[in-house]
């Protein structure tokens, strides 16, 4: 029985053991012969090394070829992460290099433990090292095993902080949707890329495609001989649509009224004939931040974009701490403080009577307005809605409307005009009118929001910068999801009504532009209609560009990949003369006058400011604005001006949105007089130079700009609130 069941057992033994050997067997004759590449592929990568070569980026320059981002070539000390894989060898490694890199061994340990770097790459310890820091460390290749000296290029921006929020700047890839992105672009995690601007839009473009170097190393990662190179690919050149020294000279004229602006008393306000005694007697403009953008309105090219505050693009590659980065740019929720915002083409801001012209333009083009210039009306200052029942009045509903103060104050009158005297004194009643009636005599039918998208408002412009808004046009659409938000009263949400459509009228309300928008809808009243896709880049030119005099790049000897200049008409709005001559009548009387008579003189809005506009300058027609802010307090309205040139010798359009500086004939549109007296050449613009180096030990985010002559911003301005 005892001798069965050891039979049995070596049998089940020898079972076992033949399945196993079998299995070996088996196992090694598919490694020898059928897996045989696989792991002679795997040996040789164990045996070699491939570093990429990051490619020369594309370079930037303006309409005259002025290099505004170039590359500078730096060098960098990396090492391979397989010979520092134990703490014993990463140690030892780190006493070795420390005194050689000027670093501490805990910060070498944190770039071996970031995240930051590729894994699969050798491991980045310092950039920007010395020449001859990097030919020593290459003789010295037995002390320091897997090190290399890496030649890579650093963003450099000759001009900053000229046109920042244009050129934007470049930064690490931003953890979440952004390092899938780029990953499956083949991009390493550890890469810079572009984050602002066009060099966050045209990233591909500049980029480059990367190169790379194999070499054979030993068990201890030094390398023996290189086996392949591959030279990387520099990245395309772009043609920006700016002209540096017009740029330079908005910067400036904006920067330089938004400081008058804040030395500037705010009007009081009133109670009873009397200051309030709930404000304090002074108050000064906040004028917190500003934008001004000037279009070509026959191409749609951008010729000048300013936003303020600016930025020096310069310290996002400057090296500094973290804690200091923190202190330039806080992370903040108050919208005055925000500094990486393009107010031209982010800014969400009501129009004020900037707007009117395109209201104008509904009542006109859907017959409105019966008759046409021969319209008119008597402005007594007030307007009573006629489409609600008196009893309705009388139960807390809003029926009477009022134009904007005189300096009597009381709502200014203005006695029998017609659209374009409307529009030269900035009637609210006349536009009132409209408001009401152009929605209740068509049924209530959303007739001034379908007119005035036309002009792209409500709409994307599609130029080529990221982060735009497209703005709001009161609807009942939009006051329902602002309802669902929380934003407005659920009460407040259930439908569109009439005053509503009065606010709207007037460039209040629920509506929101761009100054970018803006400038769009009046460049498509100057320019006869044509509603144009604006832009920043002119050109896409072929890698390395010849270098030509003084900073500049030789657009002769150039080779252009993909031209832009051709223009694009988004929509031709159809203005007919008879529409569109009021428009422009109005619009330039705004700047040459006259005004009204009716219980005394009222200038027009613009008036008094342009009396000093050089004679034999640019001949112009714009619009003053001005958009009440927050409680209706003088001290929170916002500037806003808008105009266009009336000669096709000099097609520019120019707006300019100054927040929370008041009238807007008082600080945005001396930013837009000054704009057209430089374009008509009777004041000379300082010529664009390359900046001082940038000073790492300051905490400012931006040199300070001034304006060499700023008496183009001198006038009298306005009594009244626009």
């Amino acid at each position: 029985m005892v001798g069965e069941r050891s039979i049995s057992r070596i049998g089940v033994l020898v079972t076992v053991a033949s399945l196993l050997l079998g299995l070996l067997t088996v196992r090694l004759w598919f490694l020898q012969a059928v897996d045989a590449p696989g792991l002679e592929e795997k040996v040789r990568e164990v045996r070699t090394r491939t570093i990429k070569l990051t490619p020369e980026r594309g370079r930037i320059f303006d309409l005259e070829g002025r290099v505004v981002a170039s590359n500078e070539r730096i060098l960098t000390i990396t090492i391979e992460r397989a010979v520092i894989a134990k703490p014993l060898a990463r140690s030892q490694m780190w006493a070795r290099l420390s005194g050689a890199l000027n670093m501490t061994v805990a910060e070498l340990e944190d770039r071996y433990q970031s995240k930051r770097y590729d894994q699969l790459q050798p491991l980045p310890l310092k950039e920007d090292v010395a020449e001859d820091l990097g030919i020593y460390l290459r003789e010295r290749s037995e002390d320091y095993p897997g090190l290399d000296v890496r030649e890579e290029w650093r963003r450099e921006y000759p001009y900053a902080p000229m046109a920042s929020h244009v050129i934007g700047f470049l930064g690490a890839i931003k953890k979440g949707s952004e390092e899938e992105y780029y990953k499956n672009l083949g991009y390493d995690p550890d890469a810079r890329v572009g984050q602002f601007g066009v060099e966050q839009t045209y990233e591909a473009v500049l980029r480059g495609t990367p190169g790379y170097v194999k070499y054979e190393v030993d068990s201890r990662g030094r390398f023996l001989r290189q086996l392949e190179r591959r030279e990387p690919i520099p990245g395309n050149d772009l043609q920006l649509t700016i002209d540096l020294d017009l740029q330079q000279f908005a910067e400036q004229a904006l920067q330089n009224e938004l400081l008058l602006r804040r030395r500037t008393e705010a009007p009081q306000v009133m109670q009873f004939g009397e200051p309030d005694p709930a404000y304090p007697e002074i108050n000064y403009y906040k004028a917190p931040a500003g934008s001004t953008v000037v279009m070509n309105h026959q191409t749609g090219e951008i010729v000048a974009m300013a936003s303020y505050p600016n930025f020096d693009n310069r310290w996002f590659n400057a090296g500094i701490s973290s804690e200091k980065f923190g202190q330039l740019f806080p992370t903040t929720d108050d919208p005055d403080q925000s500094i990486l915002v393009n107010r031209a083409i982010s800014g969400r801001y009501n129009l004020g009577s900037t707007f009117k012209p395109f209201v104008a333009f509904a009542a006109l083009n859907t017959g409105q307005l019966a008759g046409g210039l021969d319209y008119t009306l008597v402005d007594r200052g007030t307007y009573k809605l006629v489409s609600i029942p008196e009893e309705r009045c009388q139960l807390n509903v809003k029926c009477v409307f009022k134009n904007a103060l005189c300096g009597n104050g009381a709502p200014c009158k203005y006695g029998r005009i017609n659209v374009v005297t409307a529009l030269a004194v900035s009637s609210d009643v006349f536009f009132y009118k409209i408001g009401e009636e152009i929605f209740t005599e068509r049924g209530n039918r959303p007739v001034l929001e379908e007119q005035v998208r036309l002009f792209g408002f409500g709409s994307p412009t599609e130029i080529d910068l990221p982060y735009e808004f497209i703005g709001t046009l009161p609807s009942r659409s939009l006051k329902q999801r602002l309802a669902a938000s929380g934003a407005i009263a659920k009460e407040e949400g259930k439908g569109y009504y009439v005053g509503d459509n009065i606010q709207f009228s007037i460039g209040q309300g629920l509506l929101s532009a761009t100054p970018l928008q803006l400038a769009v809808g009046y460049g498509a009243i100057g320019n006869g209609g044509k509603v144009m896709k604006p832009r920043v880049i002119r050109a896409i030119w072929a890698p390395g560009t010849p270098n030509g005099k003084s900073g500049r790049v030789d657009l002769d000897a150039g080779v252009i990949i993909k031209d832009f200049s051709a223009p694009v008409v988004v929509r031709d709005v159809g203005l007919r003369p008879e529409v569109r001559d009021p428009l422009v009548r109005g619009l330039a009387r705004v700047i040459t006058g006259p005004g009204v008579t009716s219980d005394f003189y009222h200038a027009t809005t613009g008036e008094k400011l342009f009396r000093s506009y050089p004679k034999r300058s640019l001949p112009i027609a714009g619009k003053t604005g001005t958009a009440q802010g927050a409680m209706n307090l003088p001290w929170n309205d916002s500037s806003a001006f808008a105009a266009f040139s009336l000669t096709d010798k000099f097609p520019y359009t120019a707006s300019a949105y100054l927040e929370k500086s008041g009238y807007g004939s008082r600080a945005a549109a001396p930013v837009v007089k000054c704009i057209f007296t430089a374009l008509a050449g009777k004041i000379q613009m300082a010529p664009a130079l390359p900046a001082d180096p940038l000073d790492i030990n300051s905490f400012e985010v931006a040199t300070p700009q001034s304006l060499p002559n700023p008496l183009c911003l001198v006038g009298t301005g306005s009594s009244v609130r626009d």
